[in-house]
């Protein structure tokens, strides 16, 4: 699809929902868009979260999956304006909009485990305390945070050590902190709207971009790609949030179901998430047997954590006493779920 036509039909989707956006509010119709495919980790929580409000509540959920209302900047925009309901992000795109979100790229912060990083997620201070108030300024109720599995690097060349990264070009979300990650590793990070990635990979513009696993398999960058490579530096975690002004107009019954649908929605995608790493893996070997995955040992990863000192510096650097006090945060919150 060229720029023109997917700038028209961005423009035609959005301005058909403008036309509805008068009764956002009270509407019986809830509107939430996600940055994945119904199939994948976003669409399969926005699912469950859509079944649970529509079984206990009048109100029905219409769900826009990614590229039915734009890139991720045009559906945070809708949202902020009250056109969508609920949106879901990841921090890596609203780092910009609030800068301390940008922890959530700090190397080697979060541990790879499911259940372990599920608990820290359920009962983080950080998470559910202290964010909450830096999304409220934003126009945004943030309802939770989830984990969507470890992030892993495709490339044309095996990985084994930072210099193995020297001028390798890696798309990055259009995040401060994570072009500041890659170029500790030693690439040369490059912003890129996730829909031109395939094609880029393909024409060599860029020869990197890293990724869960399971969007590794289901967006086919396997196919654009000689070797997956996990450094054991990353798990993605996503956020979804309501237009405050909306959220806040609800009565207390409404906001109680919204509330129960997510959590019943995040433990189902904690849940769901077991054995999806490994499950990916073993398609996208089956789909094409030559391509090369590897893990880092502890000892390949040491040169990697290194670097990635310099970046929780410049993390703290970047968002001052705020930033440092939900980083630190954090770490107390991951200590008490990894004892």
């Amino acid at each position: 699809m060229t720029t023109v036509v997917k700038r028209t039909v961005t423009a035609l989707a959005t301005t058909s929902i403008l036309a509805l956006s008068a009764t956002a509010a009270t509407a019986d119709t809830w509107r939430y868009a996600f940055e994945e495919a119904l199939e994948d980790v976003q669409g399969v929580f926005a699912q469950k979260f859509k079944e649970e409000v529509e079984a206990n509540s009048d109100h029905q959920v219409q769900l826009f999956p990614y590229g039915t209302l734009g890139e991720s900047a045009d559906t945070m925009e809708q949202a902020q304006a009250g056109i969508l309901q609920f949106v879901d992000q990841s921090p890596g795109f609203t780092g910009s909009l609030i800068p301390e979100a940008q922890v959530f790229f700090v190397p080697y912060l979060l541990p790879q485990d499911t259940e372990a990083l599920g608990e820290f997620f359920r009962t983080s201070k950080a998470v559910n305390e202290m964010f909450p108030e830096l999304y409220a300024e934003q126009g945004l109720e943030l309802l939770t945070m989830f984990p969507e599995g470890e992030v892993c690097v495709t490339t044309q060349e095996p990985v084994t050590e930072p210099a193995d990264l020297n001028e390798v070009k890696v798309r990055v979300m259009t995040n401060p902190l994570l072009v500041e990650s890659y170029q500790a590793f030693g690439a040369t990070p490059t912003p890129l709207p996730w829909g031109e990635v395939y094609g880029a990979l393909q024409t060599g513009i860029i020869q990197g971009q890293e990724n869960p696993m399971f969007w590794n398999w289901s967006a086919n960058m396997y196919e654009v790609s000689e070797v997956i490579t996990c450094l054991g530096h990353s798990n993605f975690t996503t956020a979804v949030m309501a237009n405050k002004e909306f959220y806040d107009g609800l009565s207390g019954d409404e906001q109680q179901v919204v509330q129960d649908a997510i959590d019943v929605a995040f433990d189902h995608i904690i849940n769901y998430q077991q054995g999806l790493h490994e499950e990916s893996i073993e398609k996208i070997k089956e789909a094409k047997p030559e391509i090369e995955i590897n893990v880092l040992s502890e000892e390949q990863r040491q040169p990697f954590i290194e670097a990635g000192e310099k970046v929780e510096d410049r993390f703290v650097e970047m968002t001052g006493d705020s930033g440092k006090a939900i980083l630190d945060q954090m770490k107390a919150d991951l200590e008490a779920v990894t004892e």
